[in-house]
């Protein structure tokens, strides 16, 4: 064991050096020893420092093994690292199961909870969220119960990485060459050059089309030829399902149902009457009513607006190009064709200004301002992929905080999304300080011909925001690692720090940072931030609708999952969106399918966190609207209170903190141009 590198815990992964014959015997290794000393440590006194600190430890070193594991997988998938990740997920699952129903376990977190009266705020919450993972774990279900959990909860790993595994080569399963350029009339030459790209990468000649995001973006809002946009968006709406091109081939149907029938199952083993008040029993939301009616009253406010805006669009189509019927395929097209003829703007005008270096630099820059550290790109550390970048964060005085990885390119093998992720987690232990790391991992297009990468402002929008994870996991204070960071906050919380960041891509003293010409240096122009603030809201309503159509089949479904009825996902989607949705899907649209959010990610009845969040993010910016964009006393206030606690303070404490009064919902409506009514 002395040579795996995933048991040598050095400052950083070494992910060069890890292969997939070291996944399987690090993890037996770890659990086998961790359980060994967990045993040991019961036999002794029960206080902090002799039990629940070591344990605490034990969890870190098992965290700081797995997490570069399951990183790669996700990043440079393979059928080797697959195989190692899949034999390990019921192995961590039962352990987690073993040690949440482990009754000395329990009792001596009882007893130190019960009887040391000098824990400080992170210890006691640490107590707090355990003895509340303790029950949540069927700690006092009888034995038979406690067996079934425990199979559960194994199942349930392998279907999410399962979903995970099918959505992936769904995605991958597909791709079009395309030969004649007329086909592609209407998409920007950044989009030709992508493609052609693709194609030579796999030697062929002419334009290949892939449902990687920003190949299937580019068709589906620019191509003219509307049996190609048809085409592709039934590919990409098809993925891992029984519908479309590949029909039946990596189907996430039977793990769809499968996941729902489980999760129903555990949620009334664990005395909840589904799984969605199940999820809720870990979130700020404290009734599955506030959270529907916190749903349906946005549903309230911004419908009818999203209403107005897709007749003008379908006006707009009518009038262009003849259409009776706006179909699914058509409005990412028509929505760009009207957003240019009503604001002399599009996504691709601006890419110019946005060059990925210069964005990362603007993006540093900002977080330097609003909170006082530095940002530094370190060179010759390990990573997984020649494209990755490693940074280091310092405060004020030089002392470093913590370091993240950026992976921002699309390639073949890679998850498709974005995402933030715990690499190591801030901890002091036997005095010592464990500095945190974190994965940034985005999927832009690559550059091309000596051309950096180009983002759209959307791509800008989306790098802010994982950045703002990244930055609560990195600049905690917290040395418990159970709630330092991301961890320990509550799910409906953890949105706000990242959308809270995205605010700064809009502003003008905020742009003049970064957003300048690649090729001719010069800074955004003045009339076309003009534009593209006015166009900032445009169908903001039907963007908002789309969010809450989500979120609100998420949550009915696994609110209203009846294990007696079978497969009631299509049937449950189509009610949410006759109330909902203003826009019509075809039949064969199998959103289900790829919403790896709720079946791989999570969000389990907890994607509504995205709205509930948002509410919190622009109440928190409303400050900074008041007192200046870079305003330091309020960057620090942020920093102080939201940033920095990690999970160690109940969020909503936190938030009245920073903003002097509990969250109103005004800001957001502004936000998005939606009447407050």
């Amino acid at each position: 064991m002395d040579n795996n590198p995933l048991l040598n815990h050095t400052d950083l992964p070494q992910f060069s050096k890890i292969r997939p014959e070291h996944i399987e015997p690090a993890i037996d290794y770890t659990l086998a020893n961790n359980r060994a000393k967990i045993a040991q440590i019961l036999e002794q006194q029960i206080t902090w420092e002799n039990c629940i600190e070591p344990i605490e430890a034990m969890g870190n070193y098992l965290q700081r093994t797995w997490s570069p594991a399951g990183h790669l997988n996700a990043v440079v998938n393979s059928p080797e690292l697959r195989d190692a990740y899949n034999a390990c997920l019921p192995k961590l699952s039962a352990y987690a199961t073993e040690m949440g129903q482990n009754e000395k376990l329990y009792q001596a977190y009882k007893a130190v909870a019960a009887k040391e009266v000098d824990l400080d705020v992170a210890q006691r919450k640490v107590l707090e969220l355990s003895l509340q993972d303790f029950q949540l774990s069927g700690v006092d279900l009888p034995p038979e119960q406690k067996t079934r959990f425990k199979e559960i909860q194994q199942r349930l790993s392998q279907l999410g990485s399962n979903f995970s595994e099918n959505l992936l080569d769904a995605t991958q399963g597909w791709e079009r060459l395309i030969t004649d350029p007329i086909v592609l009339a209407g998409l920007p030459q950044s989009a030709l050059d992508m493609l052609r790209q693709n194609a030579n990468n796999k030697g062929q000649d002419g334009w290949l089309l892939t449902l990687d995001a920003p190949s299937y973006v580019a068709i589906i809002t620019y191509t003219k030829d509307r049996k190609l946009r048809q085409e592709i968006y039934t590919a990409y709406t098809t993925r891992a399902s029984d519908q479309g091109p590949n029909a039946g081939q990596w189907d996430n149907s039977a793990v769809i149902d499968e996941t729902l029938r489980l999760r129903h199952e555990l949620a009334q083993i664990l005395g909840f009457k589904n799984y969605a008040e199940r999820s809720l029993a870990t979130k700020m939301a404290s009734s599955t009513t506030i959270v529907l009616d916190f749903l349906e009253d946005l549903v309230r406010r911004s419908r009818p607006q999203a209403m107005q805006e897709f007749a003008e669009l379908s006006d707009y189509a009518r009038s262009q190009d003849g259409l009776d019927h706006l179909e699914a395929w058509d409005i990412p097209y028509y929505s760009e064709q009207l957003r240019q003829a009503r604001y002399a703007i599009s996504q691709e005008e601006l890419r110019p200004y946005f060059p990925l270096p210069k964005v990362i630099a603007g993006l540093f820059a900002i977080a330097t301002r609003l909170f006082g550290i530095q940002i530094t790109e370190l060179q010759s550390i390990d990573t997984w992929h020649p494209d990755v970048t490693c940074y280091q964060i310092q405060a004020a005085d030089g002392t470093v905080q913590g370091y993240f990885y950026l992976d921002p390119y699309a390639r073949n093998k890679k998850r498709s999304g974005a995402w933030m992720d715990e690499c190591i987690g801030r901890m002091r232990h036997q005095g010592k300080l464990q500095i945190p790391a974190a994965y940034l991992v985005c999927n832009f297009p690559a550059p091309l011909n000596n051309r950096p990468a180009l983002l759209t402002h959307d791509d800008v929008c989306t790098l802010f925001h994982e950045f703002g994870h990244g930055l609560q996991h990195l600049l905690t204070q917290v040395e418990q690692p159970a709630v330092a960071g991301i961890n320990g906050v509550v799910w409906d919380a953890v949105e706000l720090p990242s959308q809270f960041l995205e605010n700064w891509c809009w502003e003008r003293e905020a742009l003049d940072l970064f957003a300048r010409h690649w090729e001719i240096d010069q800074p955004l122009p003045e009339d076309l931030y003009q534009k593209m603030r006015k166009a900032k809201n445009f169908q903001a309503a039907m963007g908002v609708v789309r969010q809450l159509e989500f979120a609100l089949f998420d949550f009915r479904l696994h609110q209203d999952y009846n294990p007696a009825q079978g497969s009631q996902v299509l049937e449950i989607l189509n009610k949410i969106r006759s109330q909902v949705a203003v826009i019509s899907y075809p039949a064969f649209n199998r959103f289900p399918h790829n919403f790896s959010h709720i079946f791989s990610g999570g969000y389990a009845a907890g994607y509504y966190s995205y709205k509930w969040a948002e509410v919190l993010s622009a109440d928190a910016f409303a400050v900074f609207e008041e007192r200046g964009l870079f305003d330091q006393a309020s960057g620090q206030a942020f920093k102080q209170h939201i940033l920095e606690p990690g999970g160690s303070i109940d969020a909503n404490d936190l938030f009245i903190a920073f903003r002097g009064r509990k969250p109103s919902i005004e800001a957001l409506l502004r936000h998005n141009g939606i009447g407050i009514n």
